[in-house]
């Protein structure tokens, strides 16, 4: 009778192990970030409260300026043929947009863990974020329609035509996608919803300390000059342009210019935050 080995009779035991040579491939730069938008873009009918309030505070604060300003500021001296529901519309487009973005989502993901599962497939790291300001440019577009149907409905008319409405339009959503980087900053780095809805914050002196409810130069001295070093007073002045007869480029240069340095600045923060939180992963 053979004797046989044990050891020789465990290693014919045990399984076979099969491996694939079969790998998960990059789907391309472009699709990853669209993919991203899509999802976040169907998140945003199932939570309204991100949304709602976007529409019902600059469409309160607008018809309230109005009551309570347009006769004071359209009775000032020097001021014939100016319109304060044509001055005012901008302001409430720039609290429509300013701090719209899918921050909080993204906190939760990264909570939950689904940021890191995503980490750890194929998939690009700048799509992860870019494909969210994708859906967030096109929330900011929506919600600039119906505040702008409103001002028309109060009288509020675009000397520059059609064009300058899509102008209009453009102008706004990209400011509030410049924005969007402060709060996508503090997600990545924190990932406290905290942290992410008082980032808001940072739009009040943005917000008040510049030409949003009256003209700057009837702004009191030190406010003034304040305001001239806010980038939301050339993006207003880029905007009310468009409501006036001709085309002002100087003044939407200006407008854009602004845009994209505070834009530039966001960006490079979260896009800072986005490799610091790739690299803990």
């Amino acid at each position: 009778m053979n004797e046989q080995n044990p050891a020789a009779l465990i290693q014919d035991a045990s399984p076979t192990v099969v491996r694939s040579n079969v790998r998960a491939k990059p789907s391309g730069f472009f699709k990853d970030m669209f993919t991203i938008a899509g999802r976040a873009l169907r998140g945003i009918p199932r939570e309204p409260e991100s949304f709602i309030p976007a529409l019902f505070i600059p469409a309160f604060f607008f018809i309230v300026n109005i009551g309570a300003l347009q006769d004071l500021t359209e009775s000032i001296p020097g001021a014939e043929g100016f319109s304060y529901r044509n001055f005012q519309l901008p302001t409430a487009i720039i609290f429509a947009v300013t701090g719209i973005s899918r921050a909080p989502g993204l906190v939760t993901d990264i909570q939950q863990g689904y940021f890191d599962r995503l980490l750890l497939s194929p998939a690009k790291r700048l799509p992860l974020l870019l494909g969210l300001m994708v859906a967030d440019f096109a929330l900011v577009i929506f919600l600039c329609i119906p505040v702008i149907a409103l001002g028309m409905i109060l009288g509020v008319s675009f000397g520059t035509g059609v064009l300058g409405l899509i102008m209009f339009v453009l102008m706004g959503a990209l400011w509030g996608l410049a924005f969007t980087g402060f709060p996508y900053a503090i997600a990545l780095k924190t990932a406290n919803p905290g942290a992410v809805a008082s980032s808001f914050i940072l739009f009040f002196p943005f917000a008040f300390l510049t030409s949003s409810t009256v003209p700057l130069e009837n702004l009191t001295g030190w406010m003034r000059t304040i305001a001239r070093f806010n980038p939301i007073t050339y993006v207003l002045e880029g905007m009310r342009s468009l409501l006036s007869d001709g085309w002002d480029w100087a003044t939407l240069g200006k407008g854009f210019l602004a845009i994209a340095i505070l834009g530039s600045v966001s960006q490079f923060l979260a896009l800072s935050a986005l490799r610091g939180r790739v690299a803990r992963g």
